[in-house]
């Protein structure tokens, strides 16, 4: 195991997370969206996690040692759209319903958090894991 093994995978879970952020906050940003390039309202992106056993036993299977990769972020089609009445809106329906994203901002801004202090908790590993270098080099003089 190389010395710089322990910076490829912090330095790994940093972009997986600054990724989930960019995802994030396009989920944001798409909140009020009604119509997509393809006429349709814009679907909530994310990561559909299963039971803890699953979600283990692929980690388990996959651990190589060789950091974290973002596999596929799909869109969310498990949670229900958002319908609201206002006939007014050039999207609405026969009946005056308006087909809205099934973003929720508030679970996004949660979800932000996590991945800001996930993200937060790899720079403070790879910088441990620098000091120890520096301390190791150090101790070879």
């Amino acid at each position: 195991m190389s010395m710089f093994t322990s910076f490829d995978i912090n330095a790994s879970g940093m972009t997986a997370q600054r990724y989930r952020m960019d995802v994030i906050s396009e989920n944001v940003a798409n909140a009020d969206t009604t119509r997509t390039e393809d006429g349709t309202p814009y679907r909530r992106k994310g990561e559909k996690v299963g039971s803890f056993s699953s979600v283990f036993g692929k980690a388990s299977d996959a651990y190589k040692g060789q950091g974290v990769r973002v596999s596929k972020v799909s869109q969310d089609t498990w949670t229900e759209m958002i319908k609201a009445y206002d006939p007014s809106h050039p999207d609405a329906d026969e009946n005056g319903y308006v087909t809205y994203p099934n973003v929720n901002v508030v679970t996004e801004m949660t979800n932000l958090i996590d991945a800001s202090r996930s993200y937060e908790a790899n720079a403070t590993a790879f910088n441990a894991s620098k000091t120890i270098a520096m301390k190791g080099l150090e101790m070879g003089q």
